[in-house]
């Protein structure tokens, strides 16, 4: 199908605002478009590991954006909270955010992420990195407070968080990357595109 001349060069095949807020801050151009892809039945399909199942999941977001534009590189990206070996979604209520606290609470977790980008419906770059995070031993009256405190925005993150935010303060340390943990490895992918000539280089 055609393409209009307008469509850039790069399309992130997500409407996550922290992605989104990262790639502008760095200055790439780019547009998003929702890929629509049914994350349950991959995540129930899949028997591999966690970075496994993060870039099938990134693939199959940029090739649902790629079939519609062709022409452009369409980067696709995925997070999983992963503690212990269960996987943590995003949760649907604040009583859920509090459930995954509650699980989360005094352990280790990490946060692995997938990024694939492709045109034409080809791979052209595939690109897997982790962070590790410990949650403090949390009170309850601290999470009564901060489940008080909190808006609907955290239900778009898993583990019912943002370190960006007061949730600096549920951690005791971190090891890992800060825009891993934002959900986009920002330094590998910027180099790709520059690599690719969409940044100058």
């Amino acid at each position: 199908m055609g393409i209009s001349s307008k469509v850039p060069l790069l399309i992130l095949a997500s409407q996550s605002s922290s992605r989104r807020n990262l790639l502008e801050a760095a200055g790439v151009s780019f547009m998003t478009v929702s890929s629509d892809v049914d994350e349950y039945e991959i995540k129930q399909e899949h028997t591999g590991s966690v970075e496994s199942l993060c870039l099938k999941l990134a693939q199959a977001k940029a090739h649902a954006v790629s079939s519609l534009y062709p022409y452009s590189y369409v980067l696709g990206t995925d997070q999983v909270l992963d503690c212990n070996g269960q996987i943590f979604d995003k949760p649907n209520s604040l009583q859920d955010v509090r459930t995954q606290l509650c699980q989360l609470n005094g352990h280790k977790h990490r946060l692995v992420n997938g990024l694939v980008i492709v045109k034409g419906s080809k791979d052209q770059w595939t690109y897997t990195e982790f962070a590790t995070l410990k949650i403090r031993k949390l009170s309850d009256a601290f999470l009564d407070d901060y489940i008080k405190q909190i808006d609907d925005n955290l239900l778009s993150s898993v583990g019912g968080y943002q370190l960006e935010g007061r949730g600096s303060q549920l951690f005791e340390y971190i090891d890992g990357d800060y825009f891993t943990i934002l959900g986009l490895p920002l330094l590998p992918l910027l180099a790709y595109l520059r690599q690719i000539h969409i940044l100058i280089d």
